[in-house]
């Protein structure tokens, strides 16, 4: 063989030979790819009052305590490596009085902040227009990037109603979060 040929061949190989480590290394780092999600619940009441229909009302702040520390170390990670995170689903739903409904709502959008005093509020979910007639509502996920919000082991959720009419009694309503996370395995 001709030595030029001999050099072109190997040239080839180690390319070839280079273009694989490269390709391996990428499959790894798609392979320390974690999706998993976070499902957090809490309560927080409406109170009664004779606010006039149409009127906007922000409740006090609630603090929920999250699973994500817990479910972060179950997917054998941790918030230092969390990548992204967003709201797949948050629902609400009447649990008391037992025949409660949304009716006496028009709309609704909750808010997520990483401490109580709503410091860093970001909207999170809303529903423009409540059905009747319904104990349990879904509310549109608004997208945002939520990682700063579930790096702890608690975050405050923020509600704003639009009123349809008089609540004549106080209604506890259980607010069920899960969100969506990609994480990497630590190194």
């Amino acid at each position: 063989m001709k030595p030029q040929l001999i050099k072109v061949k190997l040239s080839c190989f180690f390319i070839v030979l280079l273009a694989l480590a490269l390709g391996a290394g990428s499959c790894k780092k798609l392979l320390n790819l974690l999706h998993f999600t976070v499902s957090d619940a809490s309560s927080f009441t409406v109170p009664a009052a004779a606010t006039a229909t149409g009127a906007v009302v922000a409740l006090p702040g609630l603090t929920v305590s999250s699973t994500s520390s817990s479910t972060y170390t179950n997917n054998k990670t941790s918030s230092d490596y969390v990548q992204d995170v967003t709201l797949d689903q948050l629902t609400l739903t009447t649990t008391s009085p037992a025949t409660q409904n949304f009716d006496f709502l028009k709309s609704v959008s909750i808010s997520i902040a990483s401490d109580a005093a709503g410091t860093n509020k970001t909207l999170l979910a809303k529903l423009d227009a409540v059905p009747t007639g319904q104990t349990t509502i879904i509310l549109q996920p608004v997208g945002n990037k939520l990682d700063l919000y579930l790096r702890g082991n608690s975050y405050t959720l923020f509600t704003t109603v639009t009123v349809a009419q008089v609540l004549r009694q106080n209604t506890t309503i259980r607010a069920d979060t899960r969100f969506n996370v990609t994480a990497t395995l630590p190194e």
